[in-house]
């Protein structure tokens, strides 16, 4: 069921809310501030922005205007030097993000234990230098992370464990969706990860590699109520990659969806 406008703007969303502005990221091409608006009136009171745009003045005049926080952004900097990282989080900083995230690492760097390793001591030294700034890095997955075994263990976990042990600072974003593409059951794995997990990307569909196939919350095959009960204190990050749809219509679908369950 599709909700009316002003159904949907009734009321801001909680804090544990957010919508990662990808989902609209034609939108924005044309219009920042005027997709900023339409995602306020839908009731968002938070966005993970990311890439060059996180990072602009105009999407900081158009959050600004429209009490929108951003307390996520991705942005993909593993492997870069000291410099440009100190650069990054301190303008992330500035814009009141206290998170910066990875949001992807290619297949290739995910086969091995030793791969996996380079990766968590990555992510270590990003936080060494986000610390100054009083800013975290976390990681995000799609599915090959969960699709690469190593002895037995995915290697999103080998990374969980690699990071409890050597980096306890550097947190996680579970794209929820993408875990059970790759095979695994989102639920069981946060109930595993616990307290690493601060942040959950959200969606729904067929749990198909096809990003067409997703679809708003609650009209899929991913239990989104469990999902969030496995993870409670995380930030809730509504999200489509694409669809067959409007994206404007499904992460407000999937807002209500969440408002309906007692969960935004």
């Amino acid at each position: 069921m599709s909700h009316t406008p002003d159904a949907r703007a009734s009321s801001r969303a909680s804090s544990q809310v957010s919508v990662q502005l990808y989902t609209v990221r034609e939108a924005l091409a044309d219009d920042v501030a005027g997709t900023v608006s339409r995602l306020a009136e839908l009731g968002f009171s938070a966005v993970e922005p990311f890439g060059p745009l996180a990072l602009s003045d105009e999407l900081a005049a158009a959050l600004a205007e429209h009490d929108i926080a951003a307390p996520t952004m991705h942005q993909g900097f593993l492997g870069s030097d000291d410099d440009a990282l100190d650069a990054l989080f301190s303008a992330a900083a500035a814009r009141g993000t206290r998170t910066v995230i990875d949001p992807f690492t290619p297949p290739d760097r995910w086969g091995t234990r030793g791969d996996v390793e380079a990766v968590a001591a990555e992510l270590a030294a990003a936080a060494a230098v986000a610390a100054r700034h009083g800013v975290r890095v976390g990681y995000h997955n799609h599915a090959h992370e969960l699709q690469s075994d190593i002895d037995g263990t995915s290697a999103f976990e080998v990374l969980a464990q690699r990071l409890a042990d050597v980096a306890p600072e550097v947190v996680l974003e579970v794209d929820t969706y993408w875990v059970a593409v790759g095979g695994h059951d989102p639920v069981e794995l946060l109930r595993r990860l616990g307290d690493q997990v601060v942040a959950l990307h959200l969606k729904d569909g067929p749990a198909t590699a096809d990003v067409l196939d997703q679809v708003a919350l609650g009209q899929g095959s991913i239990p989104v109520a469990d999902v969030v009960a496995a993870a409670p204190s995380a930030l809730r990050v509504i999200e489509l990659d694409d669809s067959r749809g409007d994206r404007f219509t499904a992460v407000a679908d999937g807002l209500a969806f969440l408002r309906e369950k007692g969960l935004a």
